[in-house]
């Protein structure tokens, strides 16, 4: 028999209880608003990613190759963090929302202009979706240290410093 507390119930997206017991030293109340921050920045981080392959795939211009190479290398780094904020939750006890279709009804960020091949264009495109969700994870930094949640503060962090030098990437090239 699994050890399960009870199943988990959500409301307006967020979690009302931990779906699995966990001898992680935070209470049921940290714990669950760990897993709802860590689901919503799930949700930015899948559709990020998947947005950033959008750009990969469709890219058109002179500068094609160079930016179809670094979009898919952005989207690879994004995988990384992803995998490990969505195994942070399960850590914690919860249930992670990550289907592409969670990720969208859960996400934050605008959506890409489909119209948008050219690769500049979709760099100024990238660059704000970037920043948005790094400012996203910032504040979640701040959120998980209220919640005295060092292990998921400190992912963030590392999460923080490669979308702001993903970032760095994209707006070098808008920096001429």
């Amino acid at each position: 028999m699994p050890n399960r507390t009870a199943t988990a119930t959500r409301t307006n997206g967020k979690t009302k209880a931990p779906t699995f017991r966990s001898a992680i030293d935070l209470s049921a109340d940290a714990r669950r608003k760990m897993i709802d921050l860590i689901n919503t920045q799930v949700a930015g981080t899948l559709d990020l990613m998947t947005q950033t392959k959008h750009a990969h795939w469709n890219c058109k211009g002179p500068q094609f190759i160079a930016l179809h190479e670094l979009f898919d290398e952005l989207a690879e780094g994004l995988e990384k963090h992803l995998d490990t904020i969505a195994e942070r939750a399960t850590a914690l006890g919860g249930l992670v929302h990550g289907t592409v279709r969670m990720a969208a009804a859960g996400s934050e960020l605008d959506e890409f202009p489909e119209s948008v091949t050219e690769g500049l264009a979709q760099v100024k495109e990238l660059s704000a979706r970037y920043a948005a969700l790094g400012a996203a994870v910032r504040a979640a930094i701040d959120e998980a240290e209220e919640a005295e949640d060092k292990g998921t503060a400190d992912m963030f962090t590392d999460m923080s410093r490669d979308l702001d030098k993903s970032l760095w990437f994209l707006e070098a090239h808008l920096q001429a």
